[in-house]
């Protein structure tokens, strides 16, 4: 799978809490992030399902 890239701004201190929170879980802090989003999104029920093909026009 191709990893889209993406230029961040994010206020420093984000990035610093971002930073030592990622070193607590043995993380980048690209990885870290890509982490906060991905729960964000499983959480509000918004994660792509496995399998499925988020590509195709929605109906209605």
């Amino acid at each position: 799978m191709a990893r889209k890239q993406y230029p961040l701004r994010i206020d420093p201190a984000v990035w610093e809490a971002i930073q030592r929170w990622a070193d607590d879980e043995m993380r980048s802090a690209n990885g870290q992030v890509e982490w906060i989003l991905r729960d964000a999104l499983k959480r509000a029920d918004r994660l792509p399902k496995k399998g499925s093909n988020d590509k195709q026009p929605k109906e209605g």
